[in-house]
C-alpha cells in the first residue's frame, strides 16, 4: 500500500468511527476500507453505494448500516495490508518523536540555546547529593552531581589558564582527549569542564598508535592534546610529528615523564571551584560543533564527524524514546569515544539525571554480578556483548536481577532468542544509525532480528530511500530519467537518507570533499539531495528494516570500524610486501566481519610471518589486526566478491 493510500485509509478510518451515529457514513466508509485493504469487489459494492445513498439512505435503519458495516468488515474474508497490525504503536511512536522533537526545538530556539550543560548545572542545584556515576572496577566509587560538577568546574578554570598560553589558539577550537577508560572519571571531568567554556572536544580511541594517532589527532584540527599517562610510550612515538603541527601537548597527572610535554594534574588541584559564568558560552548555537567523535564514513581513513549541541541533544533523548525514567540505573561498559558510550550513555543520563554505572571494561563474568550490586535496569550493547553473555555458564542465579530493558545495535536473532529465554523477558531495543547520519531507525515494537522499523507517519518526518545499486561500483542504480531505482520489499538496497533543514547532513571536520562526496543528487525527483550511508538493508512489507552489508573499504569487528586503508597503509611498509589488499569477510557465528589481508611478495623475498605479526601487534589495535594472511602471485581488487576464508589462508592472531 503507497503513502497516500495509507493515508486515504486513516482518514476513512476516523470517519468511520465518527459517523457511527450517521448511518450513511457507516454505509460508505465500511466498503472504502475493504477496497483500501485490497479487496477489489469492495470497489463495486463503493459504487452502487455512492449510486444508491440519496435513495436508500433516509429508509435504512441506522441498526442496519452499522450491521452491514460490521460484517464487510469482520465477517468477509479478509485482505490487510501488511503493517496495518502494527497501526497503534506506529501511531504511539511517532507521537512520541513529534513530542520530544517539540521539546528538543523548545530548548535550543532560546538564546542562548539551552544545551546538555545548562541542564547538568541545573541538576546539581537542585540534587546535589544525588548519584549520577557509578565506577566500578579498582579504586571505583559512587560520584555525586555536586561532586561531578566540582570537578568540572576546577577543570574549567584549569584549562582556561592552560589554553590561554598556548600561543595562536582561538576560541573554540577544539582539545583531544587521549585517555584509557581506567580514567573515566578524570576524562569526564575535562570533558565537562571544556563544556562549560563552550570548547569542542575530540575523543581519541586509546588503542591507536604510531600514523593512526597521528592522523586522529591532526584531522581533528585540535590544538591541545590530553594524554593519561600511562599511555606515554603511544606519546613520545608520535611527539616530534605532533610538536611540528604545534600541538600542545599534557599530561592528566601531577608530573611529565617527557621533555616538553607538561603535566595538568597539579593545575586541576589547585584550581577553585567557583561556578564558570554561563556567559563564557554565550555565543554557542544550537549548530555549533559540540562533540568530534571518529567514525569510518565507509570508506577511507577515520573521520571525525561532527555533533552539534542540536544532535546531542537529539541522540540523548532517545532513552526516553525507550522508555528510560529519572528512576532507571544505566550500565554501560561501551568505550567513551564511541557514540554509543559517550553520548547515548553518559550524557543521556547527564541530561535525564539517570544514575549511570560505567565499567572500565566489558567483563562477561562479571556483568550480572554488577548489575545485582548496583540495582540496574536499564543495560546497553553491541551485539557481541549480548552474545558473550549468553556464552557463559550458565548460574542458578541467570534471572535475579532487575535489569527490564537492553538498548544498543548489532543484535543477530538467534543471540537475541537466547538471551531472552536465559535471562528472562528483558525488553529489547534494537537500533540502527550511525554517528554522521540524520536518519536513524528504532525496533519499537521489538521483532526479533529487525534493525528498525519505520511506517508512512515516520517516513514524513524522517524521508529516505532504499535504492539498487550496483556490486561493481557500489554506486546507485538509475533508470532512463537519472533517478535512482528503488529496492522492492525483501530486496537489499541501499539505503539514502534525504537531507532537509530540519534534517541536515552535517559531515566531517575537514576538506568540504570529505563530506560532499558522501551526497548524492536526483534520487526521487531532479535536484533532490540524499546522504549515502554506504549501507545495505532490506525493508518488509510490514516496514521492519534489516541490515545486511556495508559497502566501501571499512568493516566492523568487534564493536569497532575498520578502515582497511589505515591497516594497508601500516602493513604496505613491511618490506617483503609489495601489494597489499585487506577486507572484512563474515565468521560463522560472529557479529560483523574479521580482517583479511591479501598480500604479493616482492619478487625474491620470503614471507616472515613472525616478523610481521611484531609488527602489527605494535602498531595496530587487536580488532584492527588481520586475522588471515592470503598469499597470492597477484592482487585482484574486486572488493566485496572476494571470497570467505578457507583452509588455504594462514590464519593467526596478526
Amino acid at each position: 500500500m503507497g503513502l497516500w493510500r495509507r493515508l486515504a485509509f486513516s482518514l476513512l478510518l476516523l470517519l468511520l468511527l465518527w459517523g457511527l451515529g450517521q448511518s450513511p457514513w457507516a454505509a460508505a466508509a465500511a466498503p472504502a476500507l475493504r477496497w483500501l485493504l485490497g479487496d477489489p469487489a469492495c470497489g463495486l459494492l463503493l459504487g452502487l453505494a455512492v449510486l444508491a445513498g440519496p435513495w436508500l439512505g433516509p429508509w435504512t435503519p441506522h441498526w442496519l448500516s452499522l450491521a452491514a458495516a460490521a460484517l464487510l468488515l469482520t465477517l468477509l474474508p479478509a485482505r490487510p495490508p501488511p503493517g496495518l497490525l502494527w497501526l497503534p504503536a506506529d501511531l504511539a511512536y511517532t507521537f512520541l518523536m513529534l513530542r520530544l522533537g517539540l521539546r528538543t526545538w523548545a530548548r535550543l530556539r532560546r538564546q542562548p540555546p539551552d544545551t546538555f550543560v545548562d541542564s547538568f548545572e541545573r541538576r546539581a542545584r537542585a540534587q546535589p547529593g544525588r548519584t549520577i556515576l557509578v565506577c566500578t572496577g579498582p579504586g571505583g566509587r559512587a560520584v555525586t552531581f555536586q561532586e561531578l560538577d566540582t570537578r568540572a568546574c576546577q577543570a574549567a578554570w584549569a584549562l582556561k589558564a592552560e589554553l590561554a598560553g598556548v600561543a595562536g589558539l582561538r576560541a573554540r577550537e577544539p582539545t583531544a582527549l587521549l585517555v584509557l577508560p581506567s580514567q573515566m572519571l578524570p576524562a569526564l571531568s575535562l570533558w565537562l569542564g571544556l563544556a562549560k567554556l563552550g570548547c569542542p572536544v575530540v575523543w581519541i580511541n586509546p588503542h591507536g598508535r604510531g600514523p593512526p594517532l597521528v592522523h586522529a589527532v591532526l584531522s581533528s584540527g585540535a590544538r591541545v592534546l590530553v594524554v593519561d599517562p600511562e599511555l606515554r610510550a603511544n606519546l613520545e612515538e608520535v611527539l616530534p610529528k605532533l610538536q611540528a603541527e604545534k600541538v600542545h601537548c599534557l599530561y592528566l597527572g601531577r608530573s611529565s615523564p617527557t621533555p616538553g610535554v607538561g603535566a595538568l594534574g597539579a593545575a586541576l588541584a589547585a584550581a577553585p571551584s567557583d561556578p564558570v559564568p554561563a556567559d563564557l558560552r554565550a555565543d554557542i548555537k544550537l549548530r555549533s560543533p559540540a562533540l568530534f567523535i571518529y567514525t569510518s564514513g565507509t570508506t577511507g581513513l577515520p573521520k571525525p564527524a561532527i555533533l552539534t549541541y542540536e544532535r546531542v541533544l537529539q541522540v540523548a533523548g532517545m532513552l526516553t524514546l525507550c522508555g528510560v525514567t529519572a528512576d532507571d540505573v544505566v550500565y554501560t561498559a561501551l568505550p567513551l569515544y564511541h557514540t554509543m558510550g559517550l553520548v547515548l550513555g553518559v550524557l543521556s543520563c547527564l541530561d535525564l539525571g539517570v544514575t549511570c554505572v560505567l565499567a572500565p571494561k566489558f567483563s562477561a563474568s562479571g556483568f550480572w554480578d554488577d548489575c545485582r550490586q548496583h540495582g540496574v535496569t536499564v543495560i546497553q550493547y553491541v551485539g557481541e556483548i549480548l552474545r558473550y553473555l549468553c556464552n557463559t555458564p550458565q548460574r542458578p542465579e541467570d534471572r535475579t536481577h532487575k535489569v527490564r530493558l537492553a538498548i544498543g545495535s548489532g543484535l543477530r536473532a538467534e543471540v537475541w532468542e537466547t538471551f531472552q529465554r536465559r535471562f528472562g523477558p528483558i525488553r529489547i531495543w534494537e537500533m540502527y544509525g550511525s554517528t554522521e547520519g540524520n536518519v536513524g531507525f528504532i525496533n519499537y515494537p521489538g521483532r526479533c532480528g529487525a534493525q528498525g522499523k519505520t511506517s508512512c507517519f515516520l517516513r514524513m518526518l524522517s524521508p529516505f530511500e532504499l535504492v539498487q545499486y550496483s556490486l561493481e561500483t557500489e554506486e546507485p542504480l538509475r533508470d532512463s530519467q537519472g533517478l535512482c531505482i528503488p529496492a522492492r520489499p525483501g530486496e537489499a538496497g541501499l539505503l539514502l537518507t534525504q537531507v532537509l533543514r530540519h534534517q541536515p547532513f552535517l559531515g566531517y571536520r575537514g576538506p568540504r570533499e570529505l563530506s560532499e562526496k558522501k551526497l548524492v543528487k536526483n534520487v526521487r525527483r531532479p535536484n533532490d539531495l540524499y546522504y549515502n550511508t554506504g549501507d545495505v538493508l532490506a525493508m518488509d512489507h510490514e516496514g521492519f528494516l534489516y541490515f545486511r552489508d556495508r559497502l566501501g573499504d571499512t568493516f566492523r569487528w568487534k564493536g569497532e570500524n575498520v578502515s582497511t586503508r589505515e591497516v594497508e597503509g601500516v602493513l604496505s611498509v613491511v618490506d617483503f610486501l609489495q601489494e597489499v589488499n585487506v577486507y572484512g569477510v563474515p565468521v560463522p557465528g560472529c557479529e560483523g566481519k574479521v580482517g583479511m589481508a591479501a598480500v604479493q611478495l616482492v619478487p625474491g623475498q620470503a614471507f616472515d610471518g613472525q616478523r610481521l605479526y611484531q609488527h602489527v601487534r605494535t602498531s595496530l589495535p587487536g580488532y584492527a589486526a588481520p586475522h588471515f594472511i592470503r598469499i597470492q602471485d597477484a592482487l585482484e581488487i574486486t572488493g566485496p566478491s572476494l571470497p570467505a576464508p578457507d583452509s588455504r589462508y594462514i590464519p593467526g592472531s596478526v
